[in-house]
């Protein structure tokens, strides 16, 4: 058995089909999730930096009206509360020079989200400045700890993801697997087949392709095995036919030298025994002419017995067939496979031996002829016809299907090469259609290899109905 094709398995094809569709499904829910996260931050970090510009708009004009030390008391507000959620407080000099920041966050410090991850979900906020005698206040968003929240979900959300798909696709993979077991059985009976054993039948899956595919195997196998039966017993026939023949063949052979060698020298001997009274009776004229008449009567005999001799040892060759058997067990056998199609079957004895060429061109015209009714000519009834005619071999197969006009195309290479075996044996072919429709294949083929036979009073005619 040649080895499989080194391809992806129908499972792996199946499962990995499958696992991607879910990734994809996942990839999007990822890019929404990213959208709608961004919005959060973008939202809560807004939200937070608006809390704290109303809160230096309302303690920078109420510390800075406490009189000289305002921007003293101002910075120590601001060191004393230190940093503010989610943003960072600069204050800076008219001069431009950094005099106070918050410090650090101490939500999870010294960690950070990647750098292309806080790009694609840190959304943009503007900066707040404040004016305080001076004094430059800066609130500056920060959304770092946000983003890092939101890496440590994704990661943990993609763990899951990946657990999630793993499971999903050794699931599928195992259903899958489970549905198409059905497939090894089909592949075993399929080379079984091929190896000429139709013995195998597939049980009823519940899977409903798998089923119909069982049942279309089945009733093929079914088919091929009937087929099989028909052909071993019409070997069987042929060969009970040959072995009668030769035996029919052993008994002419033997009946022939019995003739010879009794019947033949008895006459002989009555020939003797009238001529030497012949002789002897010259001078009687009654006795010499009643020997006379028995000599001519052994003469008849011995050219009857000559006759019947030659007409015993006229032997055919042991490979020789009669068409007529051939033809009779091909029309029984051809009628078992198409039971919906009455054949009659009308062949009437050709006499003689004929050639090997003339008996196949008769088989394989019938055989053509049938193939056709089954194909394409729909229909009920058929009739085939063998006989001999003013001097030729004259072959009929008719049906009362559609005839050739609904499609003159169906079968015309059968026809092709039927019309091609004839021409060659100098014959003619006829397609017509008879009265009752349908169509008529006539054939009329010359016999080389015997004369031809008295002409029959009933001539093969179209069967009515």
């Amino acid at each position: 058995m040649k080895p499989l094709l080194n391809s992806t398995s129908l499972y792996g094809r199946l499962s990995l089909v499958l696992t991607t569709l879910i990734a994809v499904m996942m990839l999007i829910s990822a890019g929404v999730w990213m959208r709608e996260t961004r919005q959060a931050i973008h939202e809560e970090v807004e939200a937070a930096t608006r809390v704290a510009e109303q809160w230096l708009n309302v303690l920078i004009p109420e510390t800075l009206a406490d009189g000289p030390m305002a921007r003293e008391r101002l910075m120590a507000h601001l060191a004393a509360v230190g940093r503010i959620r989610a943003n960072r407080l600069e204050v800076f000099d008219a001069d431009g020079t950094r005099l106070y920041v918050s410090p650090e966050a101490t939500y999870k410090a010294g960690r950070d989200a990647p750098a292309w991850f806080a790009r694609w979900l840190a959304p943009e906020l503007a900066r707040r400045q404040f004016d305080a005698e001076g004094l430059r206040i800066v609130l500056v968003p920060d959304t770092s700890r946000s983003v890092l929240d939101a890496w440590d979900h994704l990661g943990a959300a993609l763990g899951w993801a990946l657990a999630v798909l793993l499971a999903i696709w050794l699931a599928t993979r195992f259903a899958i697997g489970r549905a198409l077991a059905p497939m090894t059985d089909i592949h075993a009976a399929l080379e079984r087949s091929a190896d000429g054993r139709f013995d195998q039948r597939l049980p009823e899956y519940a899977t409903r392709e798998l089923a119909l595919l069982a049942r279309s195997y089945n009733r093929l196998a079914d088919s091929l095995d009937e087929s099989l039966a028909a052909n071993a017993r019409l070997e069987h026939d042929q060969a009970l036919a040959r072995a009668l023949q030769a035996r029919l063949e052993d008994e002419r052979r033997m009946i022939a030298r019995e003739l010879h060698d009794e019947l033949g020298q008895g006459i002989s001997a009555v020939r003797s025994i009238a001529g030497a009274i012949i002789q002897r009776t010259t001078e009687q004229p009654g006795l010499n002419g009643s020997a006379q008449a028995i000599l001519a009567m052994t003469t008849q005999m011995q050219d009857g017995v000559h006759t019947i001799l030659q007409r015993l040892r006229n032997e055919k060759s042991a490979h020789q067939q009669h068409i007529e058997e051939v033809l009779e067990s091909y029309c029984a056998l051809w009628a078992s496979h198409h039971a919906e199609v009455a054949l009659e079957c009308t062949i009437e004895p050709l006499g003689e031996a004929i050639t090997d060429a003339l008996g196949l061109t008769i088989l394989r015209t019938v055989q053509e002829s049938l193939t056709n009714v089954a194909r394409h000519a729909g229909a009920t009834q058929v009739w085939v016809r063998l006989g001999v005619r003013e001097g030729c071999v004259v072959v009929e197969v008719i049906d009362n299907g559609r005839g050739l006009g609904e499609n003159p195309a169906a079968g015309r290479h059968g026809l092709l090469g039927m019309r091609e075996r004839i021409d060659a044996l100098r014959g003619e072919l006829e397609l017509a259609s008879p009265p009752g429709g349908g169509l008529n294949v006539r054939a009329r083929l010359p016999l080389t290899a015997a004369p031809a036979l008295a002409p029959n009073p009933n001539p093969i005619d179209t069967p009515k109905g």
